[in-house]
């Protein structure tokens, strides 16, 4: 970029590419079950961050609520968003289920944790701003 202009922190560079990709996520828990406290969000999204790193992806925003979970995440054209969903929603139920085992079996049963299904829009300009606030007010569990 020429030095004239103030860099955008939103656009990326990589070798051959500048890009500025985001998306909105939302997974729901199996059966639209309300299996989250607030102990289990804080958890997860830890987790998520995690996965996301090791995908060269910013996770933005999360929040929830005790039956669902929104992301937004800013991520490089090289990342296949199936690929990465597979693997948000895989390591996440995993290790969610291991360590709030006894919680999670009170609100789902068999071995699904997340809904097959997911949310995922593309976002960008204004809507950006709205969306990061909206997620941001999502009201958690007590």
């Amino acid at each position: 970029m020429s030095p004239r202009w103030k860099p955008n922190p939103d656009v990326r560079t990589g070798r051959h590419v500048v890009h500025t990709l985001h998306a909105h996520l939302v997974f729901i828990t199996r059966y639209r079950r309300g299996a989250f406290t607030d102990e289990m969000l804080v958890r997860c999204e830890q987790i998520m961050r995690e996965v996301c790193a090791d995908f060269e992806v910013e996770l933005r925003e999360f929040n929830g609520d005790d039956g669902h979970v929104r992301l937004l995440v800013h991520y490089p054209p090289k990342v296949a968003l199936s690929r990465l969903v597979n693997s948000l929603k895989g390591v996440s139920a995993r290790i969610l289920r291991k360590e709030f085992g006894a919680h999670v079996r009170n609100h789902l049963w068999g071995d699904h944790f997340w809904s097959g299904s997911y949310f995922a829009g593309s976002v960008g300009g204004d809507s950006l701003t709205v969306l990061q606030q909206y997620i941001e007010q999502q009201n958690r569990p007590v």
